[in-house]
């Protein structure tokens, strides 16, 4: 296969509308399609990529999966000032999952936690830590 380009993703959550809410006040995402059990989303910063909410148990999703709603998914943002989207965040009210770190693989980042146990990472990309890098082969 060779993929052209990414268009998207799903969630399968209990409340697409709430979903979409949450990152529209968050994250400044803007509902382009809300049919109740299916609500389509995008960033104004990245229009061609959709985040999109599915109720879980709708008859759209596979038999296997109705019924599940998400677990263990994160979403990551690359920004160019984490530090300023922690305090516009922590100044929101943002559940944080993670305060924000500076790792030595060249990321400074937090987690704050969405709806429905969807966790949401901000980072933003720093130098590496060149013995860090060296002793794991890099």
């Amino acid at each position: 296969m060779q993929t052209k380009n990414l268009v998207g993703f799903a969630l399968s959550v209990q409340d697409p509308a709430g979903c979409a809410q949450w990152f529209a006040e968050h994250f400044g995402f803007g509902v382009n399609i809300d049919i109740g059990w299916y609500v389509n989303t995008a960033s104004p910063d990245l229009p061609s990529v959709s985040l999109d909410f599915v109720q879980c148990d709708h008859e759209s999703l596979p038999e296997g999966l109705r019924g599940r709603a998400v677990a263990g998914a994160m979403v990551a943002f690359l920004v160019e000032d984490v530090d300023a989207e922690a305090r516009r965040l922590r100044g929101a009210g943002a559940d944080f999952a993670l305060e924000t770190v500076t790792e030595p693989w060249g990321q400074r980042r937090f987690q704050v936690r969405a709806p429905e146990g969807v966790v949401v990472e901000v980072l933003q990309m720093v130098e590496a830590d060149p013995q860090w890098l060296a002793a794991h082969g890099f």
